[in-house]
């Protein structure tokens, strides 16, 4: 019905994705509230941002809350109510709200601020909030922001790429007497994964196998809050690592990828897909792992844990909840987790601290299964002494699968994971993942972006009259055009350069150009 800001383009393609992913495809007799996300291929081109400091803001938060410049993310407030003077007996109708951002905690606790307030007041509601919005801060990774809207405050932290994985979110908010108090969220982003995976505890392994490897997975759930919950909550698990492959957190038949993944000619893609609508459990069933989840209900005790069964078992009509997969784990289960999390259930621990726990066992799993990789990539560098500063720096050295399987006796996952199993196999099936060829290439994106700087800082280091001395006009020339185009480079490029390094690297090339010969002086001021 209308769009805010009015100056926003959404191609025709993405307003009718965007309406058919903003209500429940399924029949909910539910009537009241529900809330739950989406992720929306953009299609049309590349379009200018508002965010010119896109590259700023990636550069400093964490790989897994960068802005994503090729998806939207739909953030959804669905209102169901009898309304006799509907035509349908209903008041249907949702609000969407769009970012690039993957900030659901944020916006789902907005979401809950604006909505009520729009379906009652409508669009004289929507500008008010828009205005205010439009007054807020940037999101600066690491910095604590207040956030004013409809009368409230809400206060979260950004996250950034040096913060220590596993750490609680800083607890010391400026409260700065903030009237009225303000309200916090402990998370930007991070999910009740206790609460999300209820019914899966006993299988958490598998699940984590499964995202490693970058498996196609369907998520079978009876709403699209369950779906999209269960959904984001798989992507998270790798975290610090991060998931490279595609997913939908809630998926409907009238998607434009639809025929893509329902085809049978081609094997399914990398991809997490969360569905409600029974139809997909025909269209799907060639995928090779679809886990079924029933409502999550929080109970004082383990909810009932599904079963592993055969994809033979998935029954079309009534099919029971259940890990339906021929897939066998590399590694044995973690049988002290569940004894934790069980403890916590009796002790009746709140729902955030056995997520702590949670996720605190995932972080370490990710943690023991990244290491020996990072050990790894990181003896590819070439020595610092190898970096001279009239040569181009060395390259670094090739990945090779082999050698770095042999570094894993004495220095693999054991010395810091408790888990038995098959770590070789499981790392032979990680190589041919895109969760390694994400990791592997943002690796190699940094390493030569360091060897850059450790070679601007050895020219800065260097004699360059001592150089120059028994050198030609055509050599010396060549040096300057190199040296600049070194210069622009670091600064177009961020490279971890200290600012006087290329000042000084500035000062060279003027240097350099005042003992030319005067023509060439004026060719090099003008080039």
């Amino acid at each position: 019905q209308l769009v805010y800001p009015y100056d926003f383009r959404l191609t025709e393609k993405e307003k009718t994705s965007i309406c058919y992913l903003s209500f429940p495809d399924s029949y909910s007799g539910g009537l009241g509230d529900t809330q739950f996300s989406f992720r929306l291929r953009q299609s049309g081109g590349q379009r200018t941002t508002h965010y010119e400091d896109d590259g700023e803001y990636n550069r400093e938060a964490p790989l897994t809350l960068q802005r994503d410049s090729a998806h939207y993310f739909g953030y959804v407030y669905f209102r169901q109510v009898k309304d006799s003077s509907m035509k349908r007996g209903y008041f249907q109708k949702s609000l969407v709200l769009v970012s690039r951002l993957p900030y659901v905690n944020l916006f789902q606790s907005l979401l809950q601020l604006i909505a009520p307030e729009y379906f009652d007041k409508l669009e004289p509601c929507l500008e008010a909030v828009c205005n205010e919005i439009d007054q807020w801060p940037p999101p600066v990774p690491g910095q604590t922001l207040n956030l004013p809207v409809m009368g409230v405050v809400i206060q979260v932290r950004i996250p950034s790429r040096v913060d220590k994985p596993g750490s609680s979110p800083v607890k010391q908010f400026n409260q700065e007497n903030l009237l009225p108090a303000p309200l916090v969220l402990p998370s930007i982003h991070e999910l009740d994964l206790f609460r999300c995976f209820q019914p899966v505890l006993i299988h958490i392994q598998m699940l984590w196998e499964l995202m490693l490897l970058g498996e196609p997975i369907v998520v079978m759930a009876p709403s699209p809050t369950v779906s999209s919950e269960m959904v984001l909550a798989l992507t998270s698990c790798l975290a610090p690592l991060r998931y490279c492959c595609d997913y939908r957190p809630y998926f409907t038949i009238h998607d434009s990828e639809f025929k893509e993944y329902t085809t049978r000619t081609q094997a399914p893609p990398n991809i997490v897909v969360g569905v409600t609508n029974p139809f997909f459990i025909k269209t799907l069933q060639h995928w090779p792992h679809i886990l079924r989840v029933g409502e999550l209900r929080m109970s004082g005790d383990l909810p009932k844990q599904v079963k592993v069964k055969k994809l033979a078992k998935l029954k079309t009509l009534d099919t029971k909840p259940g890990i339906y997969t021929s897939y066998k784990t590399f590694l044995h289960k973690d049988k002290t987790l569940i004894k934790r999390l069980l403890k916590g259930i009796q002790r009746k621990r709140p729902s955030e601290v056995q997520s702590a726990l949670l996720r605190r066992h995932l972080l370490e799993l990710t943690q023991s299964f990244i290491i020996p990789l990072e050990h790894y990539i990181a003896s590819l560098m070439p020595l610092q002494r190898a970096i001279t500063p009239w040569k181009n720096p060395p390259q670094i050295r090739p990945f090779r699968q082999e050698d770095f399987m042999k570094t894993l006796e004495h220095a693999g996952p054991q010395l810091t994971c408790v888990l038995k199993g098959d770590w070789l196999g499981l790392y032979r099936r990680f190589f041919k993942s895109p969760n390694f060829d994400g990791w592997y290439r943002q690796r190699h994106k940094e390493m030569t972006q360091k060897l850059e700087a450790l070679h601007l800082e050895a020219i800065c280091e260097a004699n360059i009259v001592a150089w120059m001395k028994d050198k030609s006009e055509v050599e010396i020339v060549d040096l300057v055009l190199k040296l600049r185009e070194k210069l622009v480079r670091a600064r177009c490029q961020h490279l971890p350069v200290k600012e006087e390094t290329l000042q000084r690297v500035g000062l060279y090339i003027e240097t350099i150009i005042g003992s030319l010969p005067e023509d060439l002086q004026t060719v090099l001021h003008h080039h």
